[in-house]
């Protein structure tokens, strides 16, 4: 069963055409294929952060432009590759972001679990400018999954970690999906990992 669609032509810009594309439901789906195929964008607009020139896109049979656009993006959250952090320590980070929902923040224990799901082992009181760029990356999305969205788009999720993290990773988050029924898509550009942990595959561009 699709949980996200998108219809043949789909474009941006008039510049980057997509093939129709179909997310199955509670599955990790990995895209990949050359620089400027429209890997991130993708993404952009499946999230609604860009529209499309043409095509449609629908999220559980219903066209994604019918969505409260603030209502769809808490339940299909995009995980840019650029990270944005707050001056402060960790736990500032996790609490600006659920301010900013309005949602109430999440105890200190669930954050302690969410970090060690995106394999980070730092107290929160860690200040985030000491941290190094791989490190903010993973608390950066530590704090999109604990805002718990039924659909995780990741843009390069492992884009600053070495192979062995990558891994170590990319297992944790699959394993995580499964059991909470939530999908995935993922870019990467690492065909090892996209060989490891994907289920189903997009290609975009003809190239691996």
């Amino acid at each position: 069963m699709s949980i996200i669609k998108s219809t043949e032509g789909l474009s941006f810009s008039d510049i980057l055409v997509y093939p129709k594309i179909d997310i199955k439901k509670n599955t990790f789906t990995f895209i990949r294929g050359k620089s400027g195929s429209g890997k991130s964008t993708y993404l952009k607009l499946l999230n609604r952060t860009l529209l499309p020139s043409q095509g449609e896109i629908f999220y559980e049979d219903k066209n994604i432009k019918d969505y409260p656009v603030l209502d769809y993006r808490k339940e299909v959250l995009l995980v840019p590759q650029e990270v944005f952090l707050t001056e402060g320590t960790i736990y500032d980070n996790f609490k600006f972001y659920f301010e900013a929902r309005d949602e109430e923040v999440i105890s200190e224990d669930e954050m302690n679990t969410f970090l060690k799901l995106a394999c980070l082992d730092k107290d929160i009181t860690s200040n985030v400018l000491n941290l190094s760029g791989g490190e903010r990356q993973r608390v950066f999305l530590a704090i999109f999954l604990s805002l718990k969205p039924k659909v995780v788009l990741l843009d390069e999720p492992t884009s600053a970690l070495d192979i062995s993290t990558s891994n170590e990773l990319m297992k944790s988050l699959k394993n995580y999906f499964k059991e909470n029924d939530i999908t995935s898509v993922c870019v990467s550009h690492n065909d090892e990992i996209v060989d490891k942990y994907s289920e189903f595959t997009i290609e975009f561009g003809g190239e691996r």
